[in-house]
């Protein structure tokens, strides 16, 4: 590995029109997992001037049931995406969250896919689909996640925090970050590039009010990167100039196109399959939460500094085909024993669909916090993100006699 580099890591924000898709379609597995447990939602929306549209497969008890809707459940699943809508803060002409045409065309789960996924009589709950999932953590920041991609995020958390306050009323819900760092050895040194794009109020593209937008998000930048890394940064802050026309109305949006955003930042490899609008029986979400939980507990323990996990299910089929663990070379002991003291760990239940929502406590409307602003290196609260927890820390170090 090459000793000094750059690397480059983007974020988006909720007002994003593919982050919007993404919070909508997760508000609505939050819906059903509320009223279900047990639910099947594969929801997918799209959105753009003034509409949005869902699709997809689904199944829940009190919502859809024997192929036809419940009284009153349309009408809650349209109520529940304009307030996701409105939270985020579009009021605006091309995208209102009271105005918009709305389209629901959910429809029930197919039969032949809920065979192969549902237990019975001979067989344990199988995959929801085939597929390559991926899990990562690093030292390099508190939250064991990569530097560009961890201050991506805070910068863009801080602006939305600061709109929704009115701290900065002259700032719209559409946003992107991009923080490119200088890496030696293993170690962020410096940001040599922070690109800010945000949506904004009219008139703050020129003269003094571009000055006081450009003002504020250096500040901002400031108070999210440390100073050390600061000493050499090239700004590019709205650099198409205006940028008034934005979110849904200025750029459709769907649910999944944001996948590098969600996870790593580029810095590990992804499996290609999104999380919002899946439930936890999709391997897709659950074996990508219960991957980075294995990561950041091995590097937690102190087993490596660096730790990339691989895990591939086949749909209808509860084992995994493989387990895969990399400390790329910062591992204290071989990465074959991690595998090994990993599926020997009981609590994990194989690594099996059904054990892995068990023990990370999957099956509840815990999901549309993580639509926004990443799916790891987020803070524990409740039950939220708990592939986030550190708990299997102790377990690891005692199965490999540390």
């Amino acid at each position: 590995m090459r000793s000094t580099y750059l690397f480059t890591s983007e974020s988006v924000s909720e007002g994003h029109p593919d982050k919007v898709a993404d919070q909508i379609s997760d508000s609505i597995v939050d819906l059903f997992l509320s009223k279900d447990p047990e639910a099947r939602i594969a929801c997918e929306t799209l959105c753009t001037t003034q509409l949005v549209v869902l699709a997809g497969e689904i199944r829940c008890k009190g919502v859809f049931e024997g192929g036809a809707w419940a009284p009153g459940a349309k009408d809650e699943i349209e109520r529940v995406v304009r307030q996701t809508v409105k939270d985020i803060g579009y009021e605006q002409d091309g995208f209102h969250w009271e105005k918009f045409e709305f389209i629901n065309r959910l429809h029930g789960q197919s039969a032949h896919i809920a065979q192969g996924v549902d237990a019975s009589s001979n067989k344990d709950e199988g995959a929801g689909d085939q597929g390559i999932m991926f899990g990562y953590a690093t030292d390099e920041t508190p939250d064991l996640m990569p530097a560009t991609l961890y201050y991506s995020h805070k910068i863009l958390e801080r602006m939305a925090a600061d709109r929704h306050s009115g701290a900065a009323p002259f700032l719209e819900p559409d946003a992107k970050s991009q923080v490119t760092l200088r890496y030696e050895g293993s170690l962020p040194v410096a940001a040599t590039a922070v690109v800010v794009s945000t949506q904004h109020a009219p008139g703050y593209d020129e003269g003094d009010k571009e000055a006081e937008l450009h003002a504020y998000v250096k500040r901002v930048v400031a108070d999210v990167i440390p100073p050390v890394l600061l000493r050499e940064t090239e700004y590019h802050i709205n650099p198409t100039g205006s940028f008034e026309i934005g979110g849904p109305d200025g750029d459709a949006g769907l649910t999944g196109r944001k996948i590098i955003v969600d996870t790593y930042g580029g810095a590990a490899p992804h499996g290609g399959g999104a999380f919002s609008g899946k439930d936890p029986t999709k391997v897709d979400r659950s074996a990508a939460y219960i991957s980075r939980y294995l990561a950041k507990n091995i590097v937690a323990a102190g087993l490596a500094t660096r730790c990339t996990i691989q895990l591939a299910y086949a749909i209808g089929v509860s084992k995994p085909l493989s387990l895969y663990v990399d400390t790329h070379e910062t591992g204290t002991v071989g990465d074959d024993k991690i595998e090994a003291a990993i599926l020997a760990l009981p609590k994990l239940g194989g690594l099996t669909p059904r054990g892995i929502r068990t023990h990370l406590g999957l099956n509840k409307p815990i999901y549309r916090p993580s639509a926004a602003y990443g799916h790891f290196g987020r803070k524990t609260d409740g039950d939220f993100f708990p592939w986030e927890r550190l708990d299997l820390v102790d377990d690891l170090k005692a199965a490999l006699g540390q």
